[in-house]
């Protein structure tokens, strides 16, 4: 058995699970402490945040010159209208865990019972920093869990505390989080975020942690093979960069279904195929982290966002802020050869539109898989017989129920793909923002089926043409002998009822195939 195994919950320690070394992917922090900094660190979850920090306190802390410690402001939380019970909070767990952390000399020491109200964080820590033997050094985690009056009082105080240091005030104090200071939440001053550094403008810088590299995947996953001899082959461990972009949680659910459920005989070698197998179980099994980003897709400013992408268009005119706000999030990033936006990695593109179509999915009837022949095999006339009488009957109430209205004829197609795909297929998505689409393609057995999707909006011609020749594009990259059908969902105004408009025909595309046109 491996003394070590790949970690996804909480944070990493060298004993339990193969880890990289966190503070080399984030140097520069050990020149900020030693100038005095007070920063920011953000980045989305489970990208290593915690355990960074954690390292780096302890290691500060074993070289003998700082006193240094991580500590939550996640119980101030509760009381995010209450700053006076925020404080008790958070200073009480402060207590807890400087004495698990630091040696009883350098720990918090007992607070004042007469501190006032407003005032208590800055009581304690002006104590502290005075009262340690060494140069205080605090690692504020989850500081973007606090919202509106109590985030105000906790930041006002630190940053009043700041002139003091370091006789009277921590030596060097960071802010960690999934958001940088401006984007942290209060009502106040008739915006919903700071969106401004005050009152914290004492931040000399903010930082953020990126992900893997290929190279560093490649570290992780030699850790495994060096202590049980089971190996990755090098398209393996390609993939994983590929299917994850070097996402550190990705990184390692990936390897820990593969080593733990599907190969986990160490004798094995890991291959693609079990990258690939492994995604799949990620994917639909929907695990911790990628159900909570699933939730964020319910809020306004990402919504405004990911709809566009997701049907294939460039996000209109939004605010920086929130542009911003979701690559902070970690649901997309810029493409480093075109600077576009985009969903941040292959796994995520899947994901995000399994769950927005999940509720419309639970509200089909049922389906009768008359799709198949006698034998199982698809047959792509009679599935597209069968959509097209479920559209007929089922569309408009459907589409009616759907939060994302703008993509809301692609949720319901995809969700009755996902139906169809329970039955042994397999449904994959592509998107090619600014080209006004999105690429599906369904693979059932030896059939596959290339489905591109549009919209004709009100005030723009006819896509077909257009939607022809991206078609012709699809499929010269699937599979010989794929079938082709292109989906126009007409969201004009004064149209006829979906069961009236709703028809198939034959077209050829420019390359000279023979594909359907599907008119919704």
């Amino acid at each position: 058995m491996p003394m070590r195994y790949f970690n996804t919950a909480g944070p990493c320690n060298a004993q339990d699970h193969y880890m990289l070394s966190p503070v080399e992917r984030l140097p520069e922090l050990r020149r900020l402490i030693d100038q005095k900094a007070y920063f920011v660190v953000h980045a989305p979850r489970q990208v290593g945040k915690t355990t960074l920090m954690l390292t780096l306190a302890r290691q500060l802390t074993e070289e003998g010159r700082y006193a240094a410690v991580l500590l939550s402001l996640e119980v101030g939380a509760a009381f995010n209208t209450d700053p006076d019970r925020a404080e008790v909070a958070i200073l009480g767990a402060w207590q807890v865990d400087s004495r698990v952390w630091l040696p009883p000399a350098l720990g918090l020491p007992a607070l004042e019972a007469n501190a006032p109200a407003g005032q208590r964080l800055l009581s304690a820590l002006t104590t502290w920093a005075q009262t340690c033997p060494r140069p205080l050094v605090l690692f504020l985690d989850e500081i973007d869990s606090l919202e509106n009056e109590t985030l105000v009082s906790v930041l006002r105080q630190l940053r009043h505390g700041y002139r003091n240091r370091p006789q009277a005030f921590p030596w060097s104090l960071a802010l960690i989080g999934m958001r940088d200071v401006r984007d942290y939440k209060v009502a106040a001053g008739g915006s919903d975020r700071l969106h401004t550094a005050s009152p914290f403008n004492i931040k000399m810088r903010s930082l953020t942690l990126g992900n893997f590299t290929q190279d560093e995947v490649a570290q992780l996953y030699r850790q495994h093979t060096t202590e049980t001899g089971q190996v990755f082959t090098d398209e393996a461990v390609a993939y994983a960069y590929d299917l994850t972009a070097g996402q550190p949680w990705l990184v390692n659910a990936l390897a820990k279904v593969c080593v733990e459920e599907l190969v986990e005989d160490t004798g094995q070698t890991i291959t693609r195929d079990d990258i690939e197998a492994a995604k799949w179980v990620l994917i639909e099994r929907q695990d911790t982290h990628l159900d909570s980003l699933a939730e964020r897709l319910r809020e306004p400013r990402v919504r405004n966002l990911i709809a566009p992408m997701l049907a294939g268009d460039l996000p209109g005119d939004l605010p920086d802020d929130d542009r911003r706000y979701v690559l902070d999030l970690g649901l997309v990033r810029r493409n480093p050869d075109t600077g576009v936006l985009e969903v941040a990695n292959p796994v995520y593109r899947e994901v995000l539109p399994r769950v927005l179509s999940g509720g419309v999915q639970d509200a089909l009837p049922r389906l009768e898989p008359v799709w198949l022949d006698g034998e199982g095999r698809l047959v792509p006339e009679k599935l597209l017989e069968a959509f097209l009488g479920f559209w007929r009957q089922h569309g408009e109430p459907l589409l009616r129920g759907v939060a994302y209205h703008e993509i809301a004829p692609h949720i319901v197609l995809m969700a009755y793909l996902q139906r169809v795909e329970n039955g042994g297929g397999r449904v994959t998505r592509e998107y090619a923002i600014g080209s006004g689409r999105m690429d599906v393609c369904l693979r059932y057995g030896g059939v596959t089926v290339g489905i591109e999707l549009k919209v004709w909006r009100e005030g723009a011609g006819d896509p077909e043409a257009e939607g022809l020749e991206q078609l012709e594009r699809y499929l010269a990259g699937l599979a010989a002998g794929a079938v082709g059908w292109l989906v126009i969902f007409d969201r004009r105004a004064g149209q006829p009822p979906v069961a009236e408009r709703t028809r198939a025909y034959r077209a050829v595309t420019p390359g000279g195939r023979t594909v359907t046109v599907v008119r919704a």
